[in-house]
């Protein structure tokens, strides 16, 4: 486990994760290779609703710094630029799109034994400044993130978070959207290799009087392929399942039913990622 608390992104992050990480709608195609000195180029094709993109990534990592291209098939070129360390206990992350200048970003963290700071702004002339702070320990940590704008001089975004971990669970509430959302989640790993998860979210948006309660886990049924189900109280049920071809290499089907309306054409995607 970490030092610290964690980044605020890290409250409610496993359950997150568990309930949408793998769950594809299109056809995608990885390619990666990585050589000895540092560098790594991933080729990525997608196909989704008849139209076809991609992007080719280029990665290279050296001593304490990470950089990052990519360029799309829109003729996008984005950069990241990740220095790990500067100052002590610090990463500072740039990044910037060509040709949108006005999506440049400096983000800057701070990590503590007790104490987390994270700080983004928009590289523009009325810059938006986003501000997160997270206080506690591996086990307990509660935080709190805003966003706030400086041409119109108001704090469009701020929510609150509070989490508990354990070795073999975390549980997570958040309170979002200006305070009209509350969610709350739950994970525990049933086996001490972590292998099989049972996940639990519910959240409820208090102006519409809407609530949404979701379910789901993952079981491994062998050490090449594993398994992943979720479902919703509005009958959306999603399927995963994940097989490692050969090395690092995996191949992952993904499928989304609507059961109370079986009629309807259900959701496919399929994504292959080979790595040599």
């Amino acid at each position: 486990m970490s030092t610290g608390p964690g980044l605020f992104s890290d409250i409610g992050k496993k359950a997150k994760d568990l309930l949408t990480r793998g769950y594809v709608s299109d056809h995608k195609l990885s390619v990666s290779t990585y050589s000895d000195t540092g560098v790594a180029l991933t080729s990525t094709a997608v196909k989704k609703g008849g139209r076809s993109s991609g992007d080719v990534s280029v990665q290279y990592k050296y001593m304490n710094i990470l950089a990052d291209a990519k360029v799309d098939t829109e003729s996008n070129v984005s950069t990241t630029l990740t220095f790990t360390d500067i100052v002590p206990s610090t990463k500072t992350i740039a990044s910037l799109k060509f040709p949108d200048y006005n999506s440049g970003k400096l983000e800057v963290q701070y990590f503590h034994h007790h104490a987390t700071l994270s700080t983004v702004v928009a590289l523009k002339h009325s810059p938006i400044v986003d501000l997160s702070v997270t206080l506690g320990t591996p086990t307990f940590a509660l935080g709190a993130e805003a966003t706030y704008e400086t041409a119109s001089g108001k704090l469009t975004k701020y929510n609150a978070g509070i989490s508990l971990t354990r070795p073999d669970s975390c549980a997570a509430i958040i309170l979002a959207d200006k305070g009209d959302t509350i969610m709350a989640s739950f994970m525990h790993h049933l086996d001490a290799k972590k292998k099989t998860a049972a996940v639990g979210e519910v959240s409820r948006r208090l102006s519409s009087n809407e609530n949404t309660f979701t379910v789901g886990g993952s079981f491994a049924i062998d050490h090449l392929t594993n398994v992943k189900l979720k479902l919703n109280n509005h009958g959306r049920l999603g399927a995963v399942l994940q097989h490692t071809v050969i090395a690092k290499s995996t191949l992952t089907i993904s499928s989304e039913f609507d059961t109370k309306a079986l009629d309807k054409t259900p959701k496919f995607g399929v994504a292959l990622a080979l790595v040599p």
